[in-house]
């Protein structure tokens, strides 16, 4: 719906629910700034009129996003992160690419983390985002501070290890359903204890002698690590339909959000919305923590780099067990 404003040129486009307002004249048709009643809407909408646009500012946050950009920080990642990055950084370019970014302040940005809060994991990928540019931005000695630092994240999903009886579901809707795609995605993550973007990744040629090769997307971290019995007759019943195990096409894998959004489905139908992928990682060492395995045979597994992860699921299955000595021993005394 298109609805004339009292100021000349200035027209509002109301679409999917939100406002939009434009500068409209003849073939001219310019986006203004979301709040019609701020300083900054009425500043360019008259250097629209008047045909005289203020000097951009040396520090807004294009400038600053531009110059991140071209630093070796952000070339030195993986293509792959480079490109989540850029998912948040051009949301916060799209919102606010002419602010200037040395007023930028900690209730901006949990402003902006809160209008995602449906949205946790993108909610706390701002927080995540305007850090590092906000990092930059000391770099470049543009601020002295991080006005990013130490705001909370929202919680969401958890990334504790599934219990047992969503595990026990999640199979059995997918051997229900026929859900190869789904379960395979399950096997490898439990199996070989791997991120979600590794285990996308995985190669029928690194799959050697009962080893998964594989080179850590977030860590660089290079392993070889031992398929369980279970995920290797498992992938014998698979069938090579690509270079890759889980094939899109000859030669190229899904991708890790097709793969997250097939997972979603299932757990929406198990009702374990609370439970995420990377759950399965801590399942994987929890399992292993549970066997008796030490810290260091669980670290070769999962590849973790800090070894505070690994002690903790050792921990907890040590306590595990020790509880149920405790009451054994109890309920012999009881007995005698």
């Amino acid at each position: 719906m298109v609805t004339k404003s009292t100021k000349p040129y200035l027209v509002r486009i109301h679409r999917n629910g939100k406002d939009y307002w434009y500068f409209r004249k003849g073939n001219t048709r310019i986006r203004l700034p979301d709040d019609p009643d701020s300083a900054e809407f009425d500043r360019a909408y008259w250097e629209i009129r008047s045909g005289q646009k203020s000097t951009p500012c040396r520090t807004s946050f294009d400038a600053l996003i531009v110059s991140f950009y071209q630093s070796p920080r952000f070339q030195g990642l993986k293509a792959t992160t480079r490109a989540e990055y850029r998912r948040t950084i051009e949301l916060i370019r799209e919102k606010n690419g002419s602010r200037d970014f040395t007023k930028l302040r900690r209730k901006d940005v949990i402003a902006a983390r809160d209008s995602y809060a449906h949205q946790w994991r993108k909610a706390n990928a701002m927080v995540e985002q305007l850090s590092i540019l906000a990092r930059h931005a000391i770099d470049l000695e543009w601020i002295a501070t991080n006005p990013a630092q130490g705001v909370e994240k929202l919680k969401g999903g958890s990334y504790e290890a599934w219990p047992q009886s969503k595990l026990a579901a999640y199979e059995q809707h997918c051997l229900e359903y026929g859900l190869r795609f789904e379960r395979t995605i399950y096997e490898l993550c439990i199996g070989t204890g791997q991120r979600i973007g590794d285990v996308v990744s995985m190669e029928w040629a690194q799959f050697k002698s009962g080893y998964m090769e594989v080179v850590q997307e977030k860590t660089g971290a290079r392993l070889s690590v031992y398929c369980p019995d279970r995920l290797l007759q498992y992938l014998a019943t698979l069938p090579k339909s690509g270079k890759h195990i889980l094939a899109k096409n000859l030669t190229q894998h899904i991708s890790k959000r097709r793969a997250q959004a097939l997972v979603a489905n299932v757990r929406k139908h198990i009702k374990a919305d609370d439970f995420v992928i990377h759950g399965w990682r801590y399942t994987a060492a929890k399992e292993l923590a549970e066997a008796g395995c030490s810290d260091s045979e669980i670290q070769a597994v999962t590849g973790h780099k800090s070894l505070d992860m690994v002690k903790k699921y050792r921990q907890q299955a040590r306590q595990r067990e020790l509880s149920k000595s405790a009451q054994q021993r109890r309920n012999r005394t009881k007995t005698e």
